[in-house]
């Protein structure tokens, strides 16, 4: 990988929770009021949960969510049917209330943050909004990289910084989503690149191409990953991510990394945060130990990139929004999870009998 200043690089040296408590973890999970395994999913993620915080009562409080935003150049090219002004409207949405990921937090008691990375816009102070642009989008990958080196290394500190300042308020559980006219464009790239799957298996309908925008969007990619020839079968992810992504998507990026490094539960969202999350597990593999998977989008590729990462989704809701929604959504299944773990009686505490005590 391509060298990094010290504090970037000590940011990519995650270590895998430890598996010292796992067999405690299993047998308290086992010995709650309840048939084995009837809680399905939410056993793996108790014990998950529990083998992040090394707790059999673990406590996920201060749920945060922190939705970066940014505009992509390659958005010239016409690979949306929807003009980039709509990313700055979308921000002051976001800051108004009136979005779906605002109502979701709200319902579920869940701190939101809005990030500008990189958006086309200025924007006025609002206590919802870290207002911290790169640049005023990132450039036509058509044309160059996205982004600089420089440009790189500032969103992957920012977004880690975020996570940083969450922390130190208590959070214990964060998710990120983001906006970004053109942004499914930029996780396609990324995801053909660092998977090597067909490009036709990695392009969607994003914001809602009709057959013939599908047809000049993957046209345009095709374009876009020839100008940049990598014959390098584990091609570096940062600069990939440089090549083709956008400021959001490297925020995103860096946000996971720290929340690793710090050990939070992190809530995964759909297809753009899956292609950032895709980045940081090239970069340091035990991010996904920290990783929660919220839902399979039904944006195409979705599906294919969570099996490269080898993760488990919790929801199936048809869900292709983004803003972090799916994992607002996911985030109360969670508490549940390390809910039963800390609270759930035992069937000797409740007096209750076992199979074992009713065999014959």
């Amino acid at each position: 990988m391509t060298a990094f200043s010290p504090l970037l690089s000590e940011l990519f040296d995650i270590a895998a929770p430890s598996a010292a408590m796992d067999a405690r973890l299993r047998h308290a999970i086992d010995i709650k009021t309840k048939p084995p395994g009837s809680l399905g999913a939410l056993e793996r993620v108790a014990l998950q949960v529990g083998r992040i915080q090394q707790s059999d009562a673990p406590v996920l409080t201060r749920p945060a969510m922190l939705v970066f935003a940014g505009d992509h150049g390659i958005v010239a090219a016409g690979v949306s049917p929807y003009p980039q002004a709509v990313t700055a409207q979308m921000v002051l949405n976001f800051l108004r209330g009136g979005a779906a990921i605002n109502v979701f937090c709200r319902a579920q008691g869940i701190e939101l943050e809005v990030v500008n990375a990189g958006v086309a816009a200025d924007f006025p102070a609002h206590a919802s909004l870290v207002d911290i642009p790169v640049a005023r989008a990132t450039r036509n990958f058509l044309d160059a990289p996205a982004m600089t080196r420089e440009q790189l290394e500032t969103a992957l500190a920012a977004g880690a910084a975020r996570v940083v300042a969450h922390a130190s308020r208590g959070t214990r559980m964060i998710g990120f989503g983001e906006m970004g006219i053109g942004n499914t464009s930029s996780a396609a790239c990324l995801m053909q690149r660092l998977t090597g799957l067909p490009l036709a298996a990695c392009v969607g309908r994003g914001t809602g191409v009709d057959e013939a925008g599908l047809v000049r969007k993957t046209s345009v990619l095709e374009r876009a990953l020839a100008a940049h020839p990598s014959s390098d079968p584990t091609p570096d992810p940062l600069d990939t991510l440089a090549t083709f992504g956008g400021f959001e998507i490297a925020m995103m990026t860096g946000a996971y990394l720290a929340a690793a490094k710090l050990g939070l539960v992190i809530v995964v969202d759909g297809f753009i945060s899956t292609s950032a999350l895709l980045v940081a597990a090239r970069v340091s593999p035990a991010v996904l130990d920290y990783c929660v998977f919220a839902h399979a989008s039904d944006e195409t590729g979705h599906r294919a990139m969570l099996d490269a990462l080898g993760a488990q989704p919790l929801l199936q809701l048809g869900l292709r929004l983004g803003e972090g929604t799916g994992a607002a959504l996911a985030m109360p299944v969670i508490q549940a999870a390390a809910a039963f773990l800390r609270e759930m009686a035992t069937f000797e505490g409740a007096g209750v009998s076992d199979r074992e005590a009713g065999a014959s």
